[in-house]
């Protein structure tokens, strides 16, 4: 599982890797709706064709819309969204947005239990494709 594309934008870094992606916010950013439109190029670059996983890396502090979520969801082959969140309000932040994000989600601690987490989002949507 290695890196295979890595983009320095100017609201975050996005790592890019086989089935998922690692976004990591700058500090200060406010994240919008219009975000999507970025991540939504990226994924159509990279992930036109697969299911993917989406990996939010909290290492800087900035603020999220949560009804960018509700766009998120729309997004027809991501299936799932980890929070990578170390402090209490990162954290709690986290557990708010959820609300508004109508896949799965999940806050973790490392981004190695994030990508962990990956691999069981992807089978449980290819199961859940043959039903």
């Amino acid at each position: 599982m290695s890196i295979f594309h890595y983009y320095d934008f100017k609201d975050s870094e996005v790592f890019i890797f086989d089935n998922f992606l690692v976004n990591q916010i700058k500090e200060g950013v406010n994240i919008t709706s219009e975000h999507n439109e970025k991540l939504r190029e990226v994924l159509d670059k990279h992930f036109a064709h697969k299911k993917l996983v989406y990996i939010s890396n909290r290492h800087f502090n900035y603020s999220v819309d949560p009804l960018t979520y509700l766009e998120t969801s729309k997004i027809h082959n991501l299936v799932a969204m980890a929070i990578v969140a170390k402090t209490k309000m990162s954290k709690s932040n986290a557990q708010l947005e959820s609300m508004f994000y109508k896949k799965n989600f999940a806050i973790f601690e490392t981004l190695s239990e994030a990508m962990a987490w990956v691999q069981k989002q992807l089978v449980k949507s290819e199961i859940a494709k043959k039903k």
